[in-house]
């Protein structure tokens, strides 16, 4: 039997086939730098997969994200964010960049009262203070 292959739309899936989509997708990009990945079932550890280079270095717990985030529930938790920003992934260390960061958001509603900041697009700061994880 012949597959009828058809691309999809992602901005057609729901929030729970993004995040597969996202997996796969980020996954294939690892791959290219020697990574596996492990998908998890629930949110262990914060992490929503984990990624394990080839060469025995140690795993890396990753959660991921529709933009870039910083929340104080993954704080101390050795964990990186993971998000895509068009054709562009980056995958950062949280509490490594929320240490440049904190001084913008630190005194914001969203910090103070529920613990967590994200940006739906990337500023021109952001942009840079992530190039180097830019995957």
């Amino acid at each position: 039997m012949k597959l009828h292959l058809k691309k999809i739309t992602y901005e057609d899936l729901n929030s729970r086939q993004k995040e597969n989509y996202n997996f796969h997708k980020v996954s294939a990009l690892l791959a290219d730098y020697g990574y596996s990945t492990i998908r998890l079932t629930d949110d262990w550890m914060g992490a929503d997969f984990i990624a394990q280079h080839i060469g025995g270095d140690i795993p890396i717990l990753v959660q991921l994200k529709g933009r870039v985030t910083f929340d104080r529930k993954y704080e101390k938790k050795n964990l990186y964010i993971c998000f895509f920003d068009g054709h562009d992934c980056y995958l950062y260390p949280h509490d490594e960049i929320l240490g440049k960061i904190l001084m913008d958001i630190g005194e914001t509603d969203s910090w103070k009262v529920n613990g967590g900041y994200s940006w739906p697009t990337l500023s021109k700061k952001l942009k840079t203070l992530l190039e180097d994880y830019r995957i």
